[in-house]
């Protein structure tokens, strides 16, 4: 049996945007990789007494290690788009503890056939099931949706435990031709994630506000533009005529990300949006990615930081039924110690947020063990975490 206690914690975030701060509450305490318990350290003495590493924060935040909801894996840790090994690894250093896969659609030859379609799929899923690069999870093998795939297709993927759809590079003449896929991947339990916008890369096509309307996937795919937004009027048109996930992504136009984020806070709307990178694409590999939307929609709209953090933890988990993205008994120990960077006018991670500034990451956990102690890719943290036993490997690391 596996535990850790993470103490000291000025501030913890919960993950969950309705109430986005625990009160009272500075230590966290997990078991075998899941959060058993959360709350005062002198009430769970006992708990962190009995464990076998103790992370403190030393006043620091903690929160929900981020979820990049648009991560473009392919098999292994290399982007063959940017020609760059260890990626993954470099994002866990941006606070960055779980992905997902919009389909493997950066595979070199990727298949078109139905037999290679479901078997790239499956094979990515069931590589990155034995493969955590950093201590990462990642969660691939997205079905990237053909006009040949049937029904019974579906089912085989079904099978193999395949979770996860896109729509937006298939063969299709037009794109409201993937209706009968759509439907049929999502009658098999596959949340179906759809490009819309602009084309993104040669041979795609655009995917404009009426075929959505058509398709009815369960996520707009970087609604904000990936990287062209639609039209102000084709969001509005999404936003108030479906019940979509709405993704915000840095690859993609950061003013419609902006506008978005704000009437979807106007109108009650928060527990749709979710956050991801739509990286490595030709934007290129970004280790802070994903805190950089969250700097920059938390400092450019009257979003609290708190409440941003949790479209990129808490309504990432929900949307894609993932067992990380929460602090909270029985949620996967995936967590992030953050704080103001050196040089800040803040005095602590969400000040640092709201003013733009990207906090430092001064330590990683995910299921249960501490990957990283500073972030080789953030500034310095105002105050470090320091773990007992210690860790030293992990410090270096860092630099």
């Amino acid at each position: 049996m596996s535990r850790l206690a993470v103490t000291g914690a000025g501030t913890i975030l919960s993950g969950d945007h309705r109430q986005p701060i625990i009160a009272d509450a500075d230590t966290i305490v997990s078991v075998d990789g899941l959060i058993t318990g959360v709350g005062r350290r002198a009430d769970l003495a006992a708990e962190v007494g009995a464990s076998e590493a103790v992370l403190d924060a030393n006043g620091a935040t903690v929160a929900p290690g981020l979820i990049d909801s648009h991560c473009h894996v392919v098999l292994g840790d290399y982007t063959p788009r940017q020609k760059t090994v260890d990626f993954l690894a470099s994002y866990v250093h941006g606070g960055i503890t779980s992905v997902v896969s919009p389909g493997e659609i950066h595979a070199q030859g990727r298949p078109h056939d139905a037999i290679g379609v479901k078997a790239l799929a499956i094979a990515a899923k069931s590589c990155f099931a034995n493969f955590r690069p950093g201590g990462m999870t990642v969660h691939a093998g997205a079905v990237v949706l053909e006009p040949v795939l049937t029904d019974e297709d579906f089912a085989d993927l079904q099978k193999a435990g395949v979770r996860l759809a896109k729509f937006g590079f298939g063969l299709y003449e037009d794109p409201a031709d993937g209706y009968e896929q759509v439907r049929s991947a999502q009658r098999h339990g596959i949340t179906v994630m759809c490009h819309s916008g602009g084309a993104s890369i040669p041979g795609s096509k655009p995917i404009t506000p009426d075929h959505l309307l058509h398709l009815a996937p369960d996520v707009c795919g970087h609604i904000n533009g990936g990287p062209t937004s639609l039209s102000a009027d084709g969001v509005d048109t999404i936003i108030e005529r479906t019940g979509m996930a709405l993704q915000l992504v840095q690859a993609g136009n950061l003013r419609s990300a902006v506008r978005i984020l704000e009437k979807c806070h106007d109108e009650g709307r928060l527990d749709r949006v979710v956050i991801g990178s739509d990286t490595p694409t030709g934007t290129g590999v970004m280790p802070l990615g994903v805190l950089k939307t969250v700097a920059e929609l938390s400092s450019l709209t009257s979003v609290d930081p708190a409440v941003v953090w949790a479209a990129a933890t808490g309504n990432n988990a929900r949307t894609w039924e993932l067992p990380a993205g929460f602090i909270r008994p029985g949620a996967a120990a995936d967590l992030v110690v953050i704080d103001a960077p050196w040089g800040s006018t803040a005095s602590d991670a969400l000040g640092a947020l709201a003013i733009g500034d990207i906090p430092g990451v001064a330590a990683v956990v995910t299921s249960g063990e501490v990957r990283a102690l500073t972030s080789r890719n953030t500034p310095r943290a105002a105050r470090l975490a320091e773990v007992r036993p210690a860790m030293p490997h992990l410090a270096a690391a860092g630099h």
